[in-house]
């Protein structure tokens, strides 16, 4: 089973220990994919400097597929990171190249010959979700806890599994954020909630379940590391309890260590 990521990358920079990791949505979830024992594909856009080396490297290392991991003139995109009691708070963004991020045909019909394509948010192909569900290839989107962004409403009635994310404590409020998504295109709408656990929505039950308990270290990629657990047990397995379980162990493997990977 092939997973192709797609969208933003970036270079944390850890203010506190001057430390610099590369990340990104679909960069991690590539990795974590990998990690368990998938293939995947990145495909995105990095700068000539450094940082940019530094991803292309990082992910090759990886065994990532970057035949689609473009480079251009211009700084690699960097996000300022600070620790505040475990959690990763972050910074000043500098988007970089990747404010010139577009999408080919051929990179359309590259990420159509794999199973899924994965991106964000901030992964600015939401104009492009439609080529590729035209295809016919499963589409995941984390949209992280932007409930109430333009991109919801425009990506939402192309996506197969809606991801999002909640650490508010008005369970009822989120459960009927979630009916109204599925309504809008998905069939499946899953979202973490933090210390809580997660729990998904298939249109007509909620799914409920718990984290795997570790010492957090850095809470960096959890979110992401529950995304690739879930959709590489879900896609093989057609399982909403038991992806959810791969989710959470997953997480816990990342909040384990300092960095996204």
């Amino acid at each position: 089973m092939k997973f192709a990521t797609v969208g933003d990358n970036c270079i944390d920079h850890y203010i506190q220990t001057q430390n610099k990791y590369p990340g990104g949505n679909p960069v991690n979830v590539a990795v974590y994919i990998k990690r368990l024992g998938g293939q995947s594909s990145y495909t995105g856009l990095v700068g000539m400097d450094d940082f940019g080396s530094i991803i292309m490297d990082s992910l090759k290392k990886k065994g990532v597929d970057i035949s689609h991991l473009k480079r251009v003139e211009g700084a690699t995109a960097v996000t300022e990171v600070t620790i505040e009691n475990g959690d990763r708070v972050f910074g000043e963004y500098k988007e970089g190249v990747l404010k010139g991020f577009k999408l080919t045909k051929d990179d359309i019909e590259f990420l159509a010959s794999h199973d899924i394509v994965i991106s964000g948010i901030w992964g600015m192909i939401e104009g492009d979700l439609d080529k590729i569900k035209q295809t016919n290839t499963p589409i995941a989107f984390d949209f992280s806890d932007q409930y109430n962004h333009e991109i919801v409403d425009k990506a939402l009635p192309h996506v197969d599994y809606a991801f999002f994310a909640y650490d508010g404590d008005d369970l009822n409020y989120i459960k009927n954020y979630m009916i109204t998504a599925y309504s809008k295109g998905p069939q499946l709408v899953i979202c973490t909630l933090g210390e809580k656990g997660s729990i998904a929505y298939d249109g007509t039950d909620f799914i409920s379940s718990d984290i795997v308990k570790c010492k957090v270290i850095d809470t960096m990629g959890a979110g992401d590391s529950y995304i690739a657990g879930f959709l590489y047990s879900y896609l093989r397995e057609k399982d909403i309890k038991k992806a959810m379980q791969r989710g959470s162990e997953n997480s816990a493997v990342t909040l384990a260590y300092s960095g996204s990977w």
